[in-house]
Parts: C-alpha cells; structure tokens; sequence
C-alpha cells in the first residue's frame, strides 16, 4: 500500500518531520512518499500546496496525510480545504496543555528551533569543531577536553556518531580508529590508556562491514571479508579484555547509536 505524507510549516519543518516520521515508522506494510515543505508562510505557497496535495489524491486514490506546524490561522485554514487527513501538531498538543497550565501560549513560527540562549549554541557550534578536529585520531593530544571517544576499527559509525552528539547534544566526542599496527599490539594504544574513562567502542557485523568498505575501495584487501571479519573478532576481543562498553552498530541508526552511548556513558546533554 502507497501513502503521501506532507510535512507542512511555516517554519524549517523540522517538528512536523520528526514526529511525522515517528508516527509513520509504526505502519511497516505502508510505503510513504514523504514531502516536506517547509516556509509556507504566504497565501500564494499555500495555493502551490493545496495543489500539490491534490494532485496526490488523484495520483494515489487515496488522500493523503498532512502533519502541519502552521501558526497561521489563515493559511492553515486554506491548507486543510485540501482532500487530506490533516494533523495540526501545535493544536493537537498546545491546547491540552494550555488548559493544564491555564496560561495561552506564545503560538510563535521558529520558536523551537530559534537561537534563544547564544551560549549554548555557541558551544554545540565548538563541539561540531571539537569533533570534526579530533576524527580518525587526527590530535590525540586534546582528548583531555573530549568528553567521550569512541573507538572502533574503520567504518564502524564512529564519525556521524561523533558529530550527532556534538550537534545535537553539545558533546564533546573524538574517535579513533585501531589500525592494523594498533590491532597488533592486543593492548590498548598508549594514547587511549591515559583517558581509559572516557573510551567507549563500536563494533559491527563484518558483513555489513565489508559492504560499506567496499563502496569506498571497491575490490580491496580493507573490503574483504576477510580482513573485516579479522578486524571485528580482534577490536571485540580486545573490548572484552580491557573491559570496555561498547555497541554493535550494525541494526542502530546514528541517532540509536548516540542516544544509547549518552545513556551509558552517563554524558550530559545540553538543552
């Protein structure tokens, strides 16, 4: 079964997305052709919408579903003549809490995702920098400033999940990549021995491995099956010998991996 699915604001969208694909991975036997549209915050792109959603319906005999975050009454009003199911996100959960609270709310386009405290986002925008500075081992002499570093054989999900945590969260993360010289040693490289506390590793299906390795060195000893399977069996011994915690990344998301590691790892998470 096929299903559109609009993510309408008139903000970045951002909101409606997220829980739009939250609700929406609940229904495994639906395929969703999801749309976001973003900044619809005139009467005239509102018309381009209602068109584009009713060209849906035709498409797909089916109407479609609309998640909006539209602030404006009258645009909103207008999008929801359209042949469609349609969700208001902020008046689905704004009003119930607005007669708990016995206060209105503010109702104000961009306001979740507006810069209201600079020094948090200044910080979040230092992590990112913190974390692109310290991938691959690049200057294990700052792991004394990371708040966490991952480590793992190459490809494992280190850097993404570096620089969610650091976007997202504000986290200072690092990683390192165990060579086959590092592998070699069966011990913990001196580098990460001194800040042990903070390490925490990332393993994967050398299958999965070998596939991903094999996109960036197509046909090469790195991407055999082989040489991943050794890798993963040797990092996984060495993580049980020095104690380590550690995630198998292979069925996780990036945003899985990072959540579960902050959880672990007990890491605070800036608002």
């Amino acid at each position: 079964m096929k299903r559109t699915a609009f993510f309408i604001s008139d903000g970045t969208g951002i909101t409606a997305e997220t829980l739009g694909n939250s609700l929406l991975s609940q229904f495994d036997g639906i395929q969703f052709n999801k749309v976001t549209l973003p900044y619809i915050d005139t009467l005239e792109k509102a018309h381009a919408v209602a068109l584009q959603i009713n060209a849906a319906v035709e498409a797909d005999q089916v109407r479609p579903i609309i998640l909006d975050t539209i602030v404006n009454d009258e645009i909103r009003n207008y999008i929801a003549q359209c042949n469609g199911m349609m969700i208001d996100v902020f008046a689905t959960f704004l009003k119930p809490l607005e007669k708990e609270l016995g206060v209105h709310s503010n109702y104000t386009v961009g306001k979740t995702h507006a810069i209201q405290q600079m020094h948090l986002y200044k910080n979040r925008i230092e992590s990112v920098n913190f974390a692109i500075d310290n991938d691959d081992g690049a200057r294990t002499q700052q792991y004394d400033r990371a708040d966490i570093i991952l480590v793992g054989v190459s490809r494992s999900g280190k850097t993404p999940s570096c620089l969610y945590m650091a976007l997202q969260y504000g986290i200072r993360a690092a990683n390192y990549p165990f060579t086959e010289e590092d592998l070699s040693l069966k011990s913990l490289p001196a580098c990460l021995e001194a800040h042990r506390s903070k390490l925490y590793g990332l393993t994967i299906d050398p299958f999965q491995l070998a596939a991903i390795r094999h996109e960036r060195r197509p046909n090469s000893r790195y991407a055999s099956l082989d040489q991943c399977t050794l890798e993963v069996r040797t990092i996984e011994r060495l993580f049980r010998q020095e104690r380590l915690p550690c995630i198998n990344t292979t069925t996780f998301s990036v945003e899985e991996i990072a959540t579960r590691i902050i959880s672990e790892a007990k890491l605070v998470r800036q608002p």
